[in-house]
């Protein structure tokens, strides 16, 4: 598929309105009252890991520490862009999900994950 008729989008859980194509739920947990249903995949491997988390939420850690270091454990997961380029083009387009509802999700790793698709 042309990189460019592809769609990375995403959006919280819980705004139903904004999933189109094979809804990918970007978390390592399942979020609380969400049916199973509202989720085609569930890829726990793409989520930020509990100690990076507990850093950014708990410990101070600044956004642009918290890119470079999700950035570095997607990477080091080797598979998790090749699942989600797969998905891509199987259905032509993907939408990331997680609990975040912050508008437009300017501190979520979905956007990060989106930007390193999108390259």
């Amino acid at each position: 598929m042309d990189r460019s008729a592809a769609l990375i989008g995403h959006a919280s859980i819980y705004d139903p309105s904004a999933h189109a194509g094979c809804r990918v739920l970007v978390m390592r947990y399942w979020p609380r009252g969400v049916r199973r249903s509202r989720v085609d995949v569930w890829l726990k491997d793409a989520a930020p890991s509990i100690d990076l988390l507990r850093a950014y939420a708990h410990e101070g850690l600044a956004w642009p520490e918290f890119e470079r270091a999700y950035r570095a454990e997607i990477d080091a997961r080797g598979d998790v862009l090749e699942r989600l380029r797969a998905l891509e083009r199987e259905h032509g387009c993907v939408t990331l999900l997680c609990h975040e509802r912050i508008p437009p999700a300017e501190h979520c790793h979905r956007q990060i994950l989106a930007a390193l698709l999108e390259d």
